[in-house]
């Protein structure tokens, strides 16, 4: 994006002059006569560098440059002053300023001045933002009074600063293994922009490759030029591999190699360039139990599971869900511009009740939702909704999804007395049981949810 730079001159004929110069250097310019004119501009464009002349009447450049930090705005600031003025430039310099121009200065001079203060004001800004989301994505911020939790943030705090680690996060689909592969990435160092996540599970098998390893222009039928794969943007950076048990094994095969010679080449090409990232391999499935059913590759599974780290589920420690509350109520304020109170003890013994089979990102949803519902008042049972298969469902207060005992009929007749007919039938009656609730019925029988679909099994009506 082209930088945008606010002169400040009260005389008419040296800011246009300066204005040709830096519109010949390529840059948009906005010119104020005035620091009243300046500081109205600056409040509604966004500009990257301030060059302000020394003397003007009324509040000249120091001054200007006072006030427009009192306002918050952290631009550069070039000083331009008149041949003779070095001394008073120089104390300008010593009060924020990032470096003074004289008008008379030359081409060469002034580009390079100008060029020095955007890439200063470049590099603070990418500071600022990095500051934040380290900040942002911090072990400190996942909160948690469960034993297996805080285990598991121990394990990934002390592998965070082994760059070339590879990491296996398992945990059901919901309980937050990206952000704890993030938390792994900034603590560890990592640059924002380079954190790659890829859900294996929802890109097609055809075009998973081209999207890891990029191809070159005409590697196949489409392929009109070149493309930078995820594995490229992730340079010197994290690669997440999320719902790595549903990858094709053919590409298994690939992404082997890319574990054991840390090289890898772009679709249609034979130019080795380096994987110089770390991998984290994310997955609610038992990679152990894929390789046995013979859907995951062993060597590739023994080359993730280096460093494994189990995320437990939220109905294994309810213990967190206050604090999770605790955590997203700011965010919403922030995003909904509105007061939001807190939570009623009812509801809060509701959201205990429950037994999130959607886990963390369940229960944020449904806060979120009850957020939006409340004017600043309480949340109370009557908004909290909980999501099933069939969509929405409200549920009185004190409901309790899941019950200790389940009660299963099995009736079959004695010529479909096999194993297969058994399983159906029990998939059938806990989904009848669960309110056709496909998530709580996997996570009551301990099974993937994606079972049932490929039974073609729906909720039982008899």
């Amino acid at each position: 994006m082209t930088a945008r730079i606010l002169i400040v001159e009260d005389n008419a004929s040296s800011a246009f002059a300066l204005e040709s110069r830096l519109h010949d250097l390529g840059y948009v310019v906005n010119t104020a006569h005035s620091a009243d004119e300046a500081m109205a501009t600056l409040a509604q464009k966004e500009i990257d560098l301030v060059i302000s002349d020394l003397i003007m009447p009324g509040m000249g450049g120091v001054e200007l440059l006072e006030a427009v930090r009192q306002k918050g705005f952290d631009m550069p600031f070039v000083i331009l002053t008149a041949h003779g003025s070095v001394e008073s430039a120089v104390k300008a310099i010593k009060s924020g300023a990032f470096d003074y121009l004289q008008k008379d200065c030359s081409e060469d001079e002034l580009a390079i001045i100008v060029s020095r203060a955007l890439e200063f004001g470049q590099l603070a800004r990418d500071s600022q933002f990095r500051e934040h989301v380290v900040k942002r994505h911090a072990f400190q911020m996942i909160r948690t009074n469960s034993p297996a939790m805080a285990e598991a943030l121990r394990a990934a705090e002390k592998v965070s600063a082994s760059s070339r680690t590879t990491v296996y996060i398992f945990g059901e689909s919901g309980v937050g293994k990206e952000v704890l592969a993030r938390s792994i990435h900034f603590s560890g160092g990592g640059l924002p922009s380079n954190f790659v996540a890829v859900n294996c599970a929802s890109i097609p098998e055809t075009l998973l490759e081209s999207e890891l390893f990029g191809h070159v222009k005409g590697a196949f039928t489409g392929a009109e030029k070149d493309r930078q794969g995820k594995f490229a943007m992730a340079k010197k950076g994290t690669m997440l591999l999320d719902e790595i048990g549903d990858m094709p094994l053919a590409l298994q095969a690939k992404l082997l190699r890319v574990c054991e010679e840390r090289t890898y080449c772009r679709i249609g090409s034979n130019q080795q360039i380096s994987a110089d990232f770390r991998i984290i391999a994310a997955t609610n499935r038992a990679l152990e139990v894929l390789v046995r059913q013979g859907k995951f590759r062993e060597d590739l599974y023994h080359r993730l599971n280096v460093y494994p780290i189990i995320i437990p589920p939220l109905r294994e420690r309810k213990e967190d869900i206050p604090l999770l509350v605790e955590t997203f109520f700011p965010i919403f304020r922030q995003h909904l511009g509105k007061p939001i109170p807190g939570i009623s003890s009812k509801a809060m013994k509701v959201l205990m009740a429950y037994d999130w089979p959607g886990n963390v990102r369940e229960l944020r949803n449904c806060l979120e939702r009850a957020a939006i519902l409340v004017n600043d008042e309480l949340i109370r049972p009557e908004h909290l909704v909980i999501h099933g298969a069939g969509g929405p469902k409200e549920q009185p207060a004190g409901y309790k999804a899941s019950s200790k005992d389940t009660e299963l009929r099995l009736k079959l007749s004695d010529g479909d007395f096999s194993l297969e007919a058994i399983v159906n039938k029990v998939l059938k009656e806990t989904l009848k049981n669960c309110g056709g609730n496909k998530s709580l019925a996997a996570s009551r029988l301990k099974i993937n949810r994606k079972m049932f679909n490929r039974k073609g099994i729906e909720e039982s009506r008899g």
